[in-house]
């Protein structure tokens, strides 16, 4: 049971999975920080007034807890496209790349072991009608 479990363990995609994990967290701490500390003053500057809490209004008036903050949203959509810009270009798409130039050396691959195997077998053909004609008789 242990040594099953050490062997998932250090297959090499969980330990890349794990590591993808960490630099995740990582990197979305960058951009939540990006957001909170630009976007987001930029955004409560579009509400006007000189007493700006965000983009948004509160439902009952002076009462914090019903304000709906419409910057937040904003904010939040802006994270996820820079996330999922960043995965797609640094991860998705160099991985297709690569899989790719994979999938066309196993193709070349493919087609020269074929070619290899058709000659072999003409070679087997001619090699038989020879000694046939000389009489000896295939083996």
């Amino acid at each position: 049971m242990l040594k099953g479990f050490r062997d998932f363990i250090l297959r090499g995609n969980v330990i890349e999975l794990a590591v993808a994990v960490v630099i995740g967290t990582a990197f979305t701490a960058i951009v939540t920080a990006f957001s909170e500390h630009i976007i987001n003053p930029l955004i409560a500057s579009i509400g006007g007034g000189p007493d700006v809490s965000g983009l948004g209004f509160s439902i009952i008036p002076g009462n914090e807890a019903t304000f709906l903050d419409f910057g937040a949203v904003i904010t939040a959509a802006i994270n996820f496209l820079i996330i999922a810009a960043v995965v797609y270009f640094i991860l998705i798409a160099p991985m297709n790349k690569l899989n790719e130039l994979q999938a066309r050396r196993k193709g070349v691959a493919e087609e020269e072991g074929q070619e290899a195997s058709i000659e072999a077998n003409l070679l087997s053909e001619i090699r038989d009608l020879l000694k046939e004609q000389r009489g000896t008789g295939v083996n």
